[in-house]
This record gives structure tokens, C-alpha cells and sequence, in this order.
């Protein structure tokens, strides 16, 4: 029985591992940094990520799978583990890297909360979130804004006709950004 588990745990980690890769993919899209106003920088990709970390572990939560559940916390430490390997290969220090990590969490959190509170209203709270958030409070657009939320609605319901069992298995596909050029 030990052995077993250690197998599927091995399973497990291979698919957490294809579908943060998956996720990090789509976020480095050139069309959100060339027509959507995301800033191409680090906390610009950073705000990707998150993003679009949100839109699957939310579609990884929908039902109370615990297969899924399960998938979605080795999902989130990939990420974690990325972007501390990341901080490192950029620099940060040891005595730094807690510190950059924590933050890195508490936006993610903050964010992943803001984006809950207002997904499902109607009216203009999803591109406001997205003002403050992944656009740091910096002017954009209103059609920006809404060519985003729009875009934010669409991964959100292409998710959720995700067979169980391909996210189960790492597959995830995401939708290609319209391109406004």
C-alpha cells in the first residue's frame, strides 16, 4: 500500500506540474502585453499568473472533487516553489527570499479574493478589480478593460467544460486572447 501511494503521488506531481506550466504559458501570451495594457514587466507577468492561476484553481475547487482539490494545492506549490527558484536565479538572497515569497502569496490571496467578490456581479466590478489589480491602479482604457473581463468570463466558462478527468490527468487547455490588431 505505502509503495502505491508513492506512485500516485509521482502521477499526481506530473500532472500539477503540466498544468502550472500550462497556466504560466498562457500568461506569457504577447497579446496581453501588446493589446490588453498588461505591463510587460515582472509584476506585470506576475499579475498573469495569478490571473490566470485563479480562473483554474477556482475551476479545480467548482465541484469538491478531492481528487481535484488535491491537485489544486500541488498546483499552487509548484507555483510557489517556480518563483522562489525564480528570485533565486535573479539574486534575491537567502535572507530575502522568505520575505519576496510572503508577498507574493498575500497578492496572490488579495487578488484571488477581489476577483471572487465581484466575478459573478453584474455591472463593472470585474474591470475595476482588474484596475487595481492587474493593472496596478495605472488609467486603461474602458474597452480595455472590458475586452479583459470579457476574456476573464470566457477562460472562466471554457474551464468548466473541462473533462475531470483530462485536468486530472494535467491536460488543461486555455483560450487563445482575442488579438485587437
Amino acid at each position: 500500500m505505502p509503495f502505491s501511494r508513492l506512485f500516485k503521488r509521482r502521477t499526481d506531481d506530473a500532472a500539477a506540474n503540466a498544468l502550472y506550466l500550462a497556466l504560466v504559458e498562457q500568461s506569457r501570451q504577447p497579446v496581453f502585453y501588446r493589446d490588453y495594457g498588461v505591463a510587460d514587466t515582472l509584476e506585470g507577468r506576475y499579475d498573469m499568473i495569478i490571473l490566470h492561476a485563479y480562473l483554474l484553481f477556482r475551476r479545480l475547487a467548482a465541484d469538491g472533487n478531492p481528487a481535484l482539490k488535491e491537485l489544486s494545492q500541488q498546483t499552487f506549490d509548484f507555483m510557489f516553489t517556480d518563483l522562489d527558484q525564480n528570485l533565486r536565479e535573479m539574486g534575491i538572497t537567502d535572507m530575502a527570499i522568505g520575505k519576496r515569497v510572503t508577498r507574493m502569496a498575500e497578492a496572490f490571496y488579495g487578488r484571488a479574493t477581489a476577483y471572487d467578490k465581484v466575478l459573478d456581479e453584474p455591472g463593472r466590478g470585474l474591470q475595476e478589480a482588474l484596475g487595481r489589480n492587474l493593472y496596478q491602479g495605472q488609467p486603461v482604457n474602458v474597452e480595455i478593460e472590458d475586452l479583459m473581463a470579457a476574456y476573464v468570463h470566457d477562460q472562466r466558462a471554457h474551464l468548466a467544460g473541462l473533462a475531470d478527468a483530462d485536468i486530472l490527468a494535467g491536460k488543461v487547455s486555455f483560450l487563445v486572447p482575442a488579438d485587437r490588431g
